[in-house]
C-alpha cells in the first residue's frame, strides 16, 4: 500500500518526538561553509567518509532519553538527518515507532543491511522522487529525500511537534570567531531564535568536548549542548 508523506506526517504529529542534530554534527574534518552542498553529502556516502558516523548509541540520547520519554510508552519518535544512526534501532527495540528522513539512498540501505532488519522499498504518492524505506513490520520508516525541499528546518519540526512533544536538540559550538569550517557555529541565542517563538527551550547538559584534532584547527574550546524543546502550548 502506498503511502503518501502528508498523511504520515499528520500521523506524526498526534505523539511526534525529535532527536535532533545540527549542520554542525555533520562531519569531524575542516572544510568551508561553500562546501556543505548536497553534492558534498552524497559523495561523502560515496566515498565512506564519514568520520560523523557513531558505531554506539549517542552517550547524550542515553543520558537524557528519559527526558525526553517522560514516562511514556510506544511512541513515535523522529529523526531528521537520520543518516545510518545506531540510536535509531535502540529506540525501536524498546517498543518506539521510528520516522527518519535521510537524503544518501546509500545511508539508508546501509542501516537495514548493518541492523540486519529486512525492509521494503516503495514511492511516496504524490513525492516524485521519494521513496520510504520501512521494516517489513512498519517499526522503522525512512524516507529517501531532501528535508529542506519541504521549508525551513526548524519550521518544519515545529509544525510536527504536537502537543506533549519533547524534542532533544544536539548541537556543538566553537568559540574562535573566525573559524570558518565545521562545526558550524550554533549558540544557545540562535537556537532560542529559531525555537524560542513557538517552544519553551532548556538546556540540559553542557560538555566541553575538546579533543587535539579541534586544537589543531585553532579552537580552545568546543562544547556540546543538549537543549529540551517543547511547544508552549504544553504549557498555557
Amino acid at each position: 500500500m502506498q503511502v503518501t508523506f502528508q498523511e504520515y506526517r499528520l500521523a506524526m504529529s498526534t505523539e511526534v518526538d525529535a532527536v535532533g542534530k545540527t549542520s554542525s554534527r555533520l562531519q569531524f574534518q575542516q572544510c568551508k561553509p561553500a562546501d556543505l552542498t548536497l553534492e558534498h553529502w552524497i559523495t561523502r556516502w560515496e566515498q565512506q567518509k564519514i568520520g560523523f558516523h557513531l558505531d554506539t548509541v549517542h552517550e547524550m540520547l542515553k543520558k537524557h532519553v528519559d527526558v525526553m520519554l517522560n514516562g511514556r510508552k510506544q511512541i513515535r519518535i523522529f529523526f531528521p538527518l537520520c543518516g545510518k544512526a545506531v540510536d535509531m534501532k535502540w529506540l525501536a527495540d524498546q517498543g518506539h515507532t521510528v520516522v527518519g528522513v535521510e537524503l544518501s539512498e546509500i545511508a539508508i540501505k546501509q542501516f537495514f543491511t548493518e541492523q540486519n532488519l529486512s525492509y521494503i522499498q516503495e514511492p511516496v504518492a504524490g513525492m516524485p522522487g521519494v521513496d520510504i524505506f520501512k521494516t517489513t513490520e512498519g517499526q522503522i520508516s525512512l524516507f529517501l529525500c531532501n528535508i529542506f525541499d519541504f521549508s525551513s528546518y526548524s519550521k518544519l519540526l515545529i509544525t510536527l511537534m504536537a502537543k506533549g512533544c519533547r524534542y532533544l536538540l544536539d548541537t556543538l559550538v566553537c568559540t574562535k570567531s573566525d573559524f570558518e569550517g565545521l562545526p558550524i557555529k550554533i549558540s544557545e541565542a540562535e537556537t532560542r531564535d529559531l525555537y524560542g517563538h513557538a517552544c519553551d527551550i532548556q538546556l540540559l547538559d553542557s560538555s566541553d568536548t575538546l579533543t587535539g584534532k579541534q586544537k589543531l584547527w585553532g579552537l580552545e574550546s568546543f562544547i556540546e549542548e543538549v537543549h529540551l524543546i517543547t511547544p508552549k502550548t504544553d504549557s498555557s
